[in-house]
């Protein structure tokens, strides 16, 4: 494949997988499966954007507005703009004309999928995740290194916000703050940006209030967001002033549960045994019952995707599975805690991405 896109390896495997289980046309709209393949990202319109992938032709149909914003792989698709007084759906139906089996994107509207049903009334329509899931799961070493370089963006900011007062600040300010940050680091979005203070850290997926920050309040910062098209996501722990002693003991458990997991995420392993490691060191310490989501989730191209750190999951993790490792111990009405890192497994081991320090930073 020497000279070729990636958009272009990228078709050629997936039509191999559609071969594979049976699909004869694939159809992409908005969601992150067409840029994976194309380069472009589609604004999520009531106007139709769809990539059509068959075994002779990829053709990228999008609003005729929209057409200056493709930057053409020649190797990989062609460009089929449509004008406001053509109808998109039945451009589509056309090119699929003749296909059976065909795979539409997990993200697609409704109302385009119910259009093209319609429209194509003899399709049977399966999930593309089929197609295009175990293409993405596997990252390349190109992909690692714009995880990495991700990685390192949050890590920075991480180290930067220890050396930042949190006393006397909203939690809507730090929020903000690490906004702002993620987009000077080089993000061209930011994904998330939680900051829960004290009791509020006991919901994990807290959204920063007014609430002010004072002395003795643990404060959990989770936040992530897309560069370069590659997602990061790191949570890193604050105290203002000393942390009581059930607090500190607390986190020892979450540092050494996180260690555990971890090390646990092997090649050959099961997606479930990284999940397990981690609960069961919290287990043991008896907040068994305040560890209440899965250890961890994909990611790539969208912040949370497949592979899932999850009881259950038997997948055996493999080179270029990258996911995050993330134990949490909350505590209705007192604090929550959450460590996390994004990994990446390889034939050396486990990689952490994260570098920045996983102690319980001490603040103003």
């Amino acid at each position: 494949m020497t000279g070729e896109s990636v958009y272009a390896q990228r078709i050629a495997r997936a039509r191999a997988r559609m071969t594979e289980i049976g699909v004869e046309a694939l159809l992409l709209s908005v969601g992150p499966d067409l840029p994976y393949l194309t380069g472009y990202e589609a604004m999520p319109l009531e106007r139709l954007t769809m990539l059509v992938l068959d075994p002779d032709r990829a053709v990228l149909v999008v609003p005729g507005l929209e057409a200056p914003r493709v930057s053409v792989a020649a190797d990989a698709f062609v460009l089929r703009p449509w004008a406001e007084t053509e109808d998109p759906v039945a451009i589509v139906a056309d090119l699929v004309r003749g296909a059976r089996e065909v795979a539409i994107g997990d993200h697609t509207w409704a109302r385009f999928v119910l259009d093209l049903q319609r429209a194509c009334g003899d399709l049977r329509f399966r999930k593309a995740s089929e197609v295009v899931g175990p293409l993405r799961v596997v990252k390349t070493a190109d992909e690692i290194a714009a995880l990495r370089r991700a990685a390192e963006a949050v890590d920075a900011i991480a180290v930067a916000m220890r050396d930042r007062g949190f006393a006397g600040r909203r939690e809507l300010d730090v929020h903000r703050e690490l906004v702002e940050r993620l987009l000077d680091a080089g993000h061209e979005r930011v994904n998330f940006a939680i900051v829960a203070a004290g009791s509020n850290a006991a919901s994990p997926h807290h959204d920063p209030t007014d609430r002010v920050i004072v002395r003795g309040d643990v404060v959990l910062c989770d936040f992530g967001g897309t560069m370069a098209g590659y997602c990061s996501d790191i949570t890193r722990m604050f105290v203002v002033g000393a942390p009581t002693p059930e607090v500190r003991d607390a986190y020892d458990v979450l540092v050494a549960a996180q260690e555990r997991g971890v090390q646990a995420a092997r090649v050959g392993a099961a997606c479930e045994d990284v999940d397990r490691a981690t609960r069961q060191v919290i287990e043991d310490a008896g907040y068994g019952d305040r560890f209440v989501h899965r250890t961890g989730h994909g990611i790539g191209t969208e912040a949370h995707e497949d592979p899932y750190m999850v009881a259950g999951n038997r997948t055996p993790i493999v080179a270029g599975h990258v996911f995050s490792v993330e134990p949490g111990i909350y505590v209705p009405g007192k604090f929550g805690l959450r460590l996390e890192d994004i990994v990446a497994a390889g034939a050396e081991g486990p990689e952490r991405l994260n570098r920045a320090p996983r102690d319980l930073a001490v603040v103003d």
